[in-house]
């Protein structure tokens, strides 16, 4: 029953970050905004937080791990994002389609797979409460 909580948590905070997002974009790079985060009530010491994260064209992240205990459902809302996590295969992601990553995961490629058109996907978190680092450059 809890996971059913968690899923239902993940698509109502999509929801309101999609209707809450601008579509402004600024400056080159990746810009990341949080648009929601909040303590699950039936699930002590886990919280969901969604960001989005708008890439200018040809803008690309660090490799990077997110905080040890996120669980993290991605969707593409715009463009197309080239993605590689952990030892799967690197691929594109389109605006509807979405990936997910493990706790611990490395996220070793996250790009805008164009040069000349903005992309933009919505992170959902499922991570424990006490967790504030949410994203860590791997140097």
């Amino acid at each position: 029953m809890k996971i059913r909580t968690i899923i239902a948590a993940s698509y109502v905070a999509l929801a309101i970050v999609t209707a809450a997002s601008a579509s402004a974009h600024d400056g080159e790079g990746e810009t990341v905004s949080k648009h929601f985060e909040g303590v699950i009530p039936n699930v002590p010491g886990k919280s969901l937080i969604a960001v989005e994260v708008d890439y200018a064209p040809g803008a690309a992240s660090v490799p990077h791990t997110h905080a040890k205990s996120a669980f993290i459902y991605a969707y593409v809302i715009k463009g197309a994002i080239e993605s590689k996590v952990n030892d799967g295969e690197t691929r594109i992601f389109r605006a509807g389609e979405s990936w997910s990553e493990p706790p611990g995961a490395i996220h070793s490629t996250s790009r805008n797979a164009s040069k000349t058109e903005p992309a933009k996907l919505i992170a959902v978190f499922v991570v424990d409460t006490n967790d504030k680092a949410l994203t860590t450059p791997i140097r």
